[in-house]
């Protein structure tokens, strides 16, 4: 499979404006249209990765207005319920497509923690810091970055907490 072009990121950017230490990583992107899962597994796939360690980024709203992002392992669905619970929100719900990109910066298969609009609320699925090394979108399709979890949980302000369906 032929890589495609290494262009450095904002996502990039701010990582080497606060010394943290990553690695770049390049994927061709799917022949054909994916679902969310099946996506996800085609980047860790691509990547050589454990879907385990290879992160998706999630932006919902709170009832109360108030946005959010969540950060799961690709191949594992967000529980909406705990979600809520984790950031105390009666009850949140996952952002329309169309909105992603004005609130955000991102599109969709492109959307990392790192480098948004706004900074907002993050939680990561708490087995983040349990194997090495994860990996994030680096801000645009066909690329991610690697970085130790603690690293990248300091510079978010995020927090860890049980997000995934059983």
């Amino acid at each position: 499979m032929a890589k495609r072009k290494e262009e450095k990121t904002n996502v990039m950017r701010i990582l080497e404006q606060q010394k943290i230490p990553y690695t770049p990583h390049v994927y061709e992107e799917a022949e054909s249209p994916l679902g969310d899962r099946e996506y996800g597994l085609h980047i860790a796939r691509a990547l050589g990765q454990d879907a385990a360690r290879v992160y998706k980024t999630l932006v919902a709203r709170g009832a109360s207005g108030q946005l959010y992002v969540f950060c799961l392992p690709v191949a594992q669905t967000l529980d909406l319920k705990k979600a809520a619970k984790a950031v105390g929100e009666k009850s949140v719900e996952l952002l329309a497509v169309k909105e992603l990109l004005p609130l955000t910066g991102y599109v969709r298969g492109g959307c990392s923690p790192v480098g948004m609009k706004k900074r907002y609320p993050t939680v990561f699925h708490r087995a983040v810091t349990d194997g090495g090394a994860v990996f994030v979108s680096a801000g645009r399709i066909g690329a991610q970055v690697e970085l130790a979890p603690e690293a990248l949980l300091a510079l978010l302000g995020a927090k860890t907490a049980d997000l995934i369906t059983e």
